[in-house]
């Protein structure tokens, strides 16, 4: 009442807006409106850790190869490091840098973002909410 002025109509308030009754599109519009409708992005750069090492001469190893890992990102948040192999996103095998993007495509705020990687000879895994 103190919202609306409105006596016996059910007020529904999102983000300040007060919605009288029950206009379906407008409450959906204003709660998806918060919503993030791109997949989170990691914040790294990567490269193809196989084809990093054929280069380098070293012994090829699958995933995405981390470069630099921006402050603040998620990546940094899940604690990789640059030289970090990425292996695993959600259960999705990465086995070039193309695959952490598809491993990403259906990760939405309020998901679990799970990463396997190796550092140095040591698998780790890290897990923070998205």
């Amino acid at each position: 009442m103190r919202t609306s002025g409105q006596m016996g109509v059910p007020v529904i308030v999102i983000d300040g807006q007060a919605i009288i009754g029950f206009d379906r599109a407008r409450i959906q519009a204003l709660v998806s409106r918060g919503q993030s409708q791109t997949p989170p992005r990691l914040g790294l750069q990567i490269a193809d850790a196989a084809e990093h090492a054929q280069k380098h001469g070293d012994i090829p190893v699958f995933g995405a190869l981390v470069g630099k890992v921006a402050p603040g990102s998620l990546g940094e948040k899940v604690g990789l490091n640059s030289g970090d192999i990425i292996t695993e996103i959600n259960a999705r095998r990465v086995s070039n840098a193309a695959d952490v993007e598809r491993a990403l495509e259906g990760l939405k705020t309020g998901n679990i973002l799970m990463v396997i990687f190796l550092r140095g000879d040591e698998t780790r895994k890290s897990e923070i909410v998205v």
